[in-house]
Parts: C-alpha cells; structure tokens; sequence
C-alpha cells in the first residue's frame, strides 16, 4: 500500500479529496501543516488521519524549519510526499531527505507559474487552463510534469468560478490519476524527466481528453422538465445528423428525441449496399427492407409497423426521390434523413409543415471506431459493432439446409437486429422485415411479440414461413417452439448455449433450418 505524506497550507482539499478517495489503494498517513489555524486539521481529524503543525518562528531559518518538519515526519512512514497548498518552496536538501514530493498547480505549465495563476490566465484572455500535477523542485512550479488536466475558460468567469472549476474538474482528476500510477509502481523519476508505464495511445488509450463545442441549445431533453443541449465534435467529417444540414426552411429545430432517433436510423440503413428505408421509433426500427428502389425499400419498411412507424423517423441510403417522397408524406413522420434530395423531393417534402428534412451528405465509410455510453461517474468506451456474417461464416447446424432464399434473408436479418434494443428477435422475408419483438427481459416474450406484430400489425406480411434472427443463443427450446408454432421456418442465431443440443433438436422436429454466427449483437441502449 502506498503511504502518502501531505503537506498543505489551507483546506487541503486535494489531500482530503485523495484521502477520500484512496486512489490505487493509497493512504494518507500523515498531514502536515505550519499554519495551526488551517481548516485542513479538523478535516484531517474527522477522517481519523494524523496531523502535524510545524509553524516556522519569526526568526528561524528556512534551513532549521525545514530539520523539524523532518524530525516530525521522521515518526510516520511513508513513500510519496503530496503538497496542496503547501506556499514554501522547498529547498533541495529537504527534497533529497524525502522520497518523491508532487505539487499540484493551477495552470497549464510552463504557462502561468506563481501563485496568481488564474488571474494570469483571465488577464491573457485563453479560452483553455487547467492544471498540472508535477515533481516539486527547488524551482518555483518547474519540476517534472507527471500530467495534466485541461479545462475551458468561458465568457464572464472570474477568478472565483474559474478556481472553483479547475479544481472540482481538474485538480480533482489529475492527482488522484498521479497518485494511482504511483501505487502502481509505474512511474520513474530520473535526470531525463519522468515516464508512466502503460500510459499509451492506440484505441483505448490510458487518458482521453474530449472537448466538444455546443453546437445549440435544444428545446428540452427527453421530456419536457429536463433540459439539454447539442454538443459537436468539430473535427468529425463523418456523415451525421449532428452536422446535417435541415432544408426546410422554418421547421421547428430537432429535439433531443429527434437527434436520438435520427442517428439511430442512419446507423441501420449504413448496413445496406442496396437501395434501403428504416422507420424507427424510440431508436429501434418498427421496419427496415432492401429493394431494388427506394420507394419500394420504404413501402416494404413502412408496411411491417405502419401503426407504431407514425411519428417516427425516415432513414434512406440514397437521396431521396420524388415518389419516395409522396409516399413519406402519406402519413406523419418527424424527421426525415437522406443522403441528399431530389428537386423534386424536397418540393413535396417541404409541404409538410412539421416535417424536419435532414441531408448528411454521401455517406462514405464510417470513421468512427468506438461507441460511448456515459455513466455516472465516468463513461463506458467500446468498440462499435460493425461485424455482420457472410454465408461462409454461419454453421448450419440441422438436418435440412436453408435454401438460397432464406441464407439472403438471415443475412439481411442480421444487419437489421443488431440495430434492436435486446432481448430482440426479428422475423423477415426476402430483405424485409415482418415483425420485431424488442427489449423483452425474456428470449420467448420476444418471439411471441414479433410474431404478434407480423400477423396483427404488419400490412400484407404474416410471420409464415419467415425467417427469425435472435440476438443471443436460445437457452431453451421454448423460443424455437413458440417460432415453429407462428409459422417460422429458418432461424439465425449465435448459439453457444449449454442447450444448444436440444434447441436444434426442437428445429429438427419442426424441418426448420438453423445457422449460428458464433457471435451474438446485444444492443442494451
């Protein structure tokens, strides 16, 4: 366990902040002060850790304070020395006397050294501050840098509010990030400076920093007591309906439900080389299809939920034609996104009053590697899910083969579930769907619900002699019984279940083909 002497001058708010903390293990063994009236003594005592006052008499030399802050620090053991606050800079003999000492600065160092950094910074007028975490030395603010944290300046800050923000988002992050690589024995200190093992770049590198500009403040978020905004990512060149431009002119701006949905749709019909429509309705599709046009790939999507598809989102792989067009305004949508629009297509999209018209431009290959899902308290970064199997890649695991037909319908099936919240099952035919069961806690629930919607909702589909794709193994046959009994004649699936075994019985039993992927495409939110 790492032990950690501090040396604070006031609150000592890092120090508590670290002691609260314990980052990679670490403890406070000991605060020092030379200030008996510093807040940081009551701190330090409510959280039970030992606490010294070492004040320097008015005539004693720096030379002699400095011998009885050793002798004091001599009863406590310890393997890192961390300053906050702490307004003497220390002389070399003492620094040689300690194991390493860090300091914590309010600044982007080299930039704004002494002890009136923020009111440097408002003075030049940056836009960016932060602070450093660095090796005390014998020079004021000039040691070693260990790292850094960076922060905005924004219009109208003063010295109070900028304080207050580069130490709850700065400070606050870079010492504890320091003392954790101390406790994990990866830094090294040398007369070259001072190098982290393990702190690379590559895909999932060992720090980010994400810097977003608000791009416009929306009208509320989900519902209409939350507010929100619209951050941009200026240096994305990717297709997007955050960077889209909105042709109609006078429409309402997007909402937060809006942008959600809409960038939902434009990941699923970027699956598609081939002409392709998606309807989606609180991100997940209520249809999706391929056809040879666009407005044969919308009627298809359309007519799978042409109920739950009203107010929902229009997402096309190709610019958008006048009779794709026609057909968009026969019912209400909110949005719709395309590559680009006819002249003639935006003459009839544009009477439509309350529809908001998106072009992203050509939608090129993805740049984007990684999706995010921010929690409480950090963020989760992934890989985004791009893989999708070809006919080499499924093993057919039952007696009778699929046929050609239904290979070209598991594969279109494939692209299009992974794009549904799970537990998720999608029944198609040819390259459309016909009925999708989605954000079911139970694998069977999912079947029951997509084959209810292909024979009750969908408009000229019906969930014979479908094809069913299941995002996940099926742990029982249950699933497959309750598909056999709708009609279901081939199913995809990644398999891997302990029952494997029985549930491609159950498919025997019905003549049903069965594929798996070996992989399976969860999507949680």
């Amino acid at each position: 366990m790492l032990r950690i002497a501090g040396l604070a001058g006031n609150r000592g708010r890092n120090l508590m902040h670290i002691a609260d903390r314990a980052p990679g293990g670490a403890e406070v063994a000991v605060v020092c002060t030379d200030d008996e009236s510093a807040p940081v003594l009551s701190s330090a005592a409510d959280r039970g850790i030992p606490t010294e006052v070492v004040a320097r008499g008015d005539d004693e030399s720096k030379a002699d304070h400095e011998s009885r802050l050793l002798d004091r620090l001599d009863d406590y053991e310890f393997d890192l020395v961390c300053m906050d606050g702490y307004m003497r800079v220390l002389s070399g003999d003492l620094l040689d006397a300690l194991p390493t000492t860090l300091n914590v600065h309010p600044s982007l160092l080299p930039a704004f050294r002494g002890d009136d950094a923020h009111e440097q910074a408002l003075e030049a007028g940056v836009r960016t501050t932060g602070c450093t975490v660095h090796v005390a030395t014998e020079d004021l603010d000039a040691g070693p840098i260990v790292t850094q944290e960076a922060v905005p300046v924004h219009e109208g800050d003063d010295v109070a509010t900028l304080k207050r923000r580069v130490l709850h988002e700065a400070e606050f992050k870079a010492y504890p990030r320091a003392v954790t690589w101390f406790a994990e024995d990866r830094v090294t200190v040398d007369d070259d400076g001072v190098t982290v093992e393990g702190d690379q770049a590559g895909q999932f590198p060992a720090r980010r920093v994400v810097s977003d500009d608000r791009s416009r403040t929306l009208r509320y978020g989900e519902n209409p007591h939350q507010d929100a905004a619209l951050y941009a990512d200026a240096a994305s060149d990717e297709a997007s309906v955050v960077h889209a431009d909105q042709l109609n002119e006078g429409a309402k701006a997007l909402s937060y439900n809006n942008y959600n949905d809409a960038d939902a749709a434009l990941d699923l019909i970027r699956e598609f080389e081939e002409p392709a429509a998606a309807v989606i309705k609180h991100t997940n599709p209520a249809g999706c299809a391929t056809a040879d046009t666009l407005s044969q790939a919308y009627d298809d999507a359309l007519a799978t939920d042409a109920m739950s598809a009203f107010g929902g989102i229009v997402a096309l792989n190709r610019p958008c034609d006048a009779a794709t067009a026609d057909a968009i305004v026969e019912s209400f949508k909110e949005v719709v996104v395309a590559p680009g629009y006819t002249d003639g297509a935006l003459d009839v999209l544009a009477k439509k009053e309350d529809l908001r018209v998106l072009d992203v431009g050509p939608l090129g290959d993805r740049e984007a590697t990684l999706a995010e899902k921010p929690l409480t308290g950090g963020r989760l970064v992934q890989e985004r899910d791009d893989w999708a199997p070809t006919r080499e890649d499924l093993e057919i695991v039952t007696e009778r083969d699929p046929t050609d037909e239904e290979l070209e319908t598991m594969l279109f099936a494939w692209r299009t579930l992974k794009h549904v919240k799970s537990n998720a099952i999608l029944l198609a035919s040819g390259t459309e769907t016909v009925g999708i069961g989605m954000g079911q806690v139970s694998r069977v629930d999912a079947v029951r619900l997509a084959a209810m919607k292909a024979d009750e909702h969908a408009e000229g589909k019906s969930a014979e002699g479908a094809v069913m794709a299941s995002d996940a193994f099926f742990p029982f046959p249950d699933g497959v019984e309750e598909a056999a009994e709708a009609g279901v004649e081939a199913v995809i699936q990644p398999g891997g279940s302990v029952n494997d075994e029985d549930v491609v019985a159950a498919a025997d039993e019905h003549d049903m083909a069965m594929a798996f992927t070996g992989k399976r495409c969860f999507r949680h939110d």
